[in-house]
């Protein structure tokens, strides 16, 4: 029985706004892509809702995100733990291009380093820009991130669809190097508007110079690169 999801309205509602603006649709366009009325998906941004199990997988289709997304059931969860994998899942390796496609918007992802030989590896979230093949951070001044990029570095960055129990990861290996000249660090400030979720003083950019790219993408079916591209990367 085709049984409705019921959600405080508020909350899913706001979900439903905040994608579509990231997004950069208008309710027209959501709506379309959904096959609903404009006015209900103006609806659905200001009251509660009670969608079918159809209405609620078309709509975060047309947002490009998941039914968990959009009902908040993902919230506090790591990626993929509500998720079955599918019977006869197949791998596709990305090409460089594709990989970089994937992660040009920007977004979360993580940078791992060593902070001495023989330690074991730190991972860290990072907020992130594409630079041409190089990948860009802004941290704080003496932190462990600035303080470790002089060296090998890897980003690494991936996006879990729990509806659909498929996904993609893209690493990027590299150097890192702190940027100190002020005009290299006025033109990063003009290209991109990079925002740390972690907010504070992070007024130092590191760039990890990629010395390899690559990038695999799993799921029910062997999506081709077109079909990957319509995937952002978490985060703005």
């Amino acid at each position: 029985m085709n049984e409705p999801h019921s959600t405080d309205g508020g909350d899913m509602a706001r979900r439903i706004t905040r994608r579509r603006s990231d997004l950069g649709f208008t309710r027209a366009e959501v709506a379309e892509r959904a096959g609903m009325d404009p006015g209900y998906v103006r609806y659905l941004e200001r009251h509660p809702a009670r969608l079918s199990r159809e209405s609620l997988y078309r709509l975060s289709q047309a947002l490009h995100t998941s039914p968990e997304h959009l009902l908040g059931a993902d919230t506090d969860t790591p990626p993929g733990a509500a998720a079955t994998a599918v019977p006869e899942p197949e791998i596709h390796t990305l090409t460089a291009e594709e990989s970089r496609e994937l992660i040009g918007p920007a977004g979360v992802g993580r940078v791992a380093f060593t902070t001495a030989a023989g330690a074991p590896p730190t991972v860290l979230p990072v907020n992130y820009a594409l630079d041409g093949d190089a990948v860009v951070v802004r941290t704080a001044a003496g932190g462990i991130i600035a303080r470790n990029a002089s060296g090998p570095m890897s980003f690494q960055v991936d996006r879990i669809d729990d509806a659909m129990s498929e996904g993609w990861s893209v690493l990027v290996a590299g150097r890192a190097r702190l940027v100190e000249d002020e005009g290299e660090l006025a033109a990063l400030r003009e290209r991109h508007a990079l925002r740390p979720w972690a907010g504070g003083d992070r007024h130092a950019w590191v760039r990890i110079e990629a010395d390899g790219v690559t990038g695999r993408r799993v799921g029910g079916h062997t999506a081709g690169p077109q079909a990957a591209f319509e995937e952002r990367p978490p985060g703005p």
